[in-house]
């Protein structure tokens, strides 16, 4: 199974917005680039990704689960992007910052640490694991 991070601004929507959810979740979407969406068609459902706070606290905080896969939209009036559906999973005991993921060297090739921007990102089983371990879900 593949690992994600799904970045969002917490003053659209946050950790807490996410866990607010419940175990119903809540669709993914917004999403309007090609490389993201390809990321979002490739999920399955049960995959795992990491919540990351974008903007403010730049930092991983949370592992989401998919729970349902890619589907149309509704957000978008040109019917070329989708969306999937995540669940809360559990919070971060210490949130793993953007500086500290860059300030780890075995972290040196996480598209996180070299293309930030990107809204949907594959995280590797050895970062998943490392970054896990760094926020306390070792």
């Amino acid at each position: 199974m593949a690992h994600w991070l799904y970045k969002s601004e917490p003053a659209t929507w946050s950790w807490d917005s996410q866990v607010a959810a419940g175990a119903a979740g809540t669709h993914w979407n917004g999403v309007r680039n090609h490389v993201a969406k390809k990321n979002l068609q490739a999920m399955e459902v049960g995959e795992l990704g990491f919540f990351y706070h974008s903007n403010e606290g730049k930092a991983v905080v949370g592992v989401v689960e998919v729970i349902r896969p890619y589907y149309p939209d509704d957000s978008d009036a040109t019917g070329r992007f989708g969306m999937v559906d995540l669940r809360a999973v559990e919070a971060f005991p210490r949130p793993v910052t953007l500086e500290a993921i860059k300030a780890e060297p075995r972290l040196a090739a996480m598209v996180l640490a070299n293309n930030s921007r990107l809204s949907v990102q594959p995280v590797t089983e050895e970062e998943w694991a490392i970054v896990r371990a760094m926020g306390g879900l070792g």
